[in-house]
């Protein structure tokens, strides 16, 4: 149900963008002679006739259009050869060449306007939407969330709390950095624990010395059979992440050398011992990098009875949990003033419209890779999944995010999308040459084609993300 309900706030939100360009073009005298909701893929109902312009709904809900006179010849050209008694022939909607209702005869300024006011009208909505969350539910979550320590479990071996965390404990940073949210606590985590398959440099040459230190006759070929004395495991450097990547605005790049499949399995042999007896003919350079591998400490700083305590050399063995059973607090902004209602919502949209342009540019740049890119799919999952476990505020609100993230990638100067078309325009403008209509058709086209291969791709993303439970 949760997912059926966050289909039809996506449908609404396409209805909206549709209806932009429709109350642009009739407020330009452009006729609008069919408007439709989803694409015409499969299954299609007429509603209704409104002045010039028919209604139609599509079984494929993503998606809309509106279409123009000027396009009416062609496609009842294309209805007569599909169908000549269809009820979708209407000769008189074809207006002349010179018609003051055709949208190719307004002015270039008329035609940004409506091509730009599908754009326009999913910030607006995305701002009407944030507002009626402040104002019904008067409150606006924030980024942050309060972590406390409720219990540990009795299944994980990290050492949290023979290292002195107690049961109230509020976590508030980790090597120093602020932890605002259980995603950087699970990000610290993870990515500080035990194995994980690379290996630092200056523990890789701290290890050689000492290992060629206990045993001085060592070789770089060890032969089988050779009893090796193994240096006490090190723990590697403190795990050390920028801003952006404990936002989830950059990939994390594991530092270090990664190791290979044949050190990977001697460290798992030596973990724990003092001597090996060497199995099979080994490098030392293979085993000098298997001792090399082991975790990274973290440094946890709690508010404990209103102070800060910090507990040192947290060890996280190797699934990458602390054995921390946490109860986590959202951080709400207050609105019950018009004031409050106000500033915070546009503070709201103002934070997640620059985060999301950020994270364009991330992706763009090659910073977030592109297997990280999820679409309508994913939205719907994901959405359906916030409605149940946190309610229709943030359901909502997740809406208005998505509005914005619809305004803005519509608005990317990339032919095929609205952007596209305001690019054609401004060039039309400055250079007073308007672009030939096959040259415009072609570009139109090659681009459209590669939304389509880009489409298809996110769709497979959105599919492999679900079966591998990724969210």
């Amino acid at each position: 149900m949760n997912q059926l309900i966050m289909i039809i706030l996506i449908s609404l939100l396409v209805l909206v963008h549709e209806a932009g360009h429709y109350i642009a073009a009739r407020l330009c005298n452009v006729r609008v002679t069919r408007f439709g909701i989803g694409m015409p893929i499969g299954p299609s109902w007429k509603l209704f006739k409104l002045n010039h312009t028919t209604f139609y709904i599509h079984a494929f809900l993503f998606g809309g259009y509106v279409s123009f006179a000027d396009d009416e010849e062609n496609f009842i050209k294309e209805e007569k050869e599909k169908n000549p008694n269809s009820d979708n022939i209407d000769e008189d909607e074809i207006l002349p060449p010179d018609s003051d209702e055709l949208y190719e005869n307004k002015s270039i300024a008329q035609k940004l306007f409506i091509v730009s006011a599908g754009v326009i009208m999913n910030v607006v909505f995305a701002i009407i939407l944030v507002m009626f969350c402040a104002l019904y539910f008067h409150k606006l979550p924030t980024s942050n969330q309060n972590i406390y320590v409720d219990s540990f479990s009795p299944k994980v071996t990290s050492n949290v709390q023979q290292q002195g965390i107690v049961k109230g404990d509020r976590i508030i940073k980790i090597n120093n950095e602020n932890v605002n949210n259980l995603y950087q606590l699970t990000f610290f985590a993870k990515n500080s624990k035990m194995f994980d398959d690379y290996a630092q440099e200056s523990l890789i040459e701290k290890n050689s010395k000492e290992l060629k230190r206990l045993n001085p006759n060592i070789k770089d070929v060890i032969s089988k059979n050779t009893v090796v004395k193994l240096p006490v495991l090190h723990e590697e450097n403190y795990l050390e992440v920028n801003e952006d990547v404990l936002k989830g605005l950059e990939k994390y790049k594991k530092d270090g050398v990664k190791l290979s499949e044949n050190q990977i399995n001697l460290r798992n042999e030596i973990y724990n011992k003092k001597t090996i007896n060497i199995s099979k003919d080994t490098s030392l350079n293979d085993l000098v990098y298997a001792l090399s591998d082991t975790y990274k400490p973290l440094d946890i700083t709690v508010l404990r009875n209103n102070k800060e305590v910090t507990i040192k050399n947290i060890k996280v063995e190797k699934e990458g949990l602390l054995g921390i059973l946490l109860k986590i607090e959202d951080v709400y902004a207050t609105t019950k003033t018009p004031k409050d209602i106000v500033v915070k919502s546009l503070d709201y949209i103002y934070t997640t419209t620059t985060t999301m342009l950020y994270s364009l540019w991330q992706l763009i740049s090659g910073k977030v890779s592109a297997s990280d890119m999820h679409g309508v799919i994913a939205v719907v999952k994901v959405g359906g999944d916030i409605i149940a476990s946190k309610g229709m505020l943030n359901g909502i609100l997740l809406t208005a995010m998505i509005s914005i993230n619809l305004a803005i990638m519509n608005f990317l100067p990339i032919p095929a999308l609205d952007g596209g078309h305001v690019m054609f325009l401004i060039i039309e403008k400055i250079t007073g040459k308007k672009p030939s209509k096959e040259l415009s058709e072609k570009i139109t086209n090659f681009f459209f084609f590669l939304l389509i291969i880009l489409m298809v791709s996110i769709c497979y993303n959105d599919i492999f993300a679900l079966v591998t439970k990724k969210f």
